[in-house]
């Protein structure tokens, strides 16, 4: 399941998506959904949108966020995956004892 953000809410992806058969959650830009629905029904229904889905993205995103200031972690300087997972489980701890 891919999970994009608004900016990536258009047709080309969506084909692009339902071609190589990856299911998504976009959600629909308020713009778009006025066209669609001045259309009528020839334009289509609206493209499937799992909010928890997209709730889930944002707490991972802004996870993510606080360890990118990591230098290490956010460059991977790290020439091994079990050392970077350390590195990055280090930051990780840093972040969560001083908080």
């Amino acid at each position: 399941m891919s999970l994009y953000d608004k900016a990536y809410s258009n047709g080309p992806v969506w084909n692009y998506l339902r071609r190589r058969g990856i299911r998504h959650t976009i959600p629909e830009k308020t713009d778009s959904q006025a066209a669609r629905q001045r259309r009528g029904s020839p334009s289509g229904r609206a493209p499937g949108f799992n909010e928890e889905r997209y709730k889930k993205r944002n707490t991972v995103e802004r996870a993510i966020s606080k360890v990118r200031p990591a230098r290490a972690v956010a460059t991977r300087y790290d020439k091994r995956g079990y050392v970077y997972l350390g590195t990055a489980t280090a930051a990780t701890l840093a972040i969560w004892l001083s908080t």
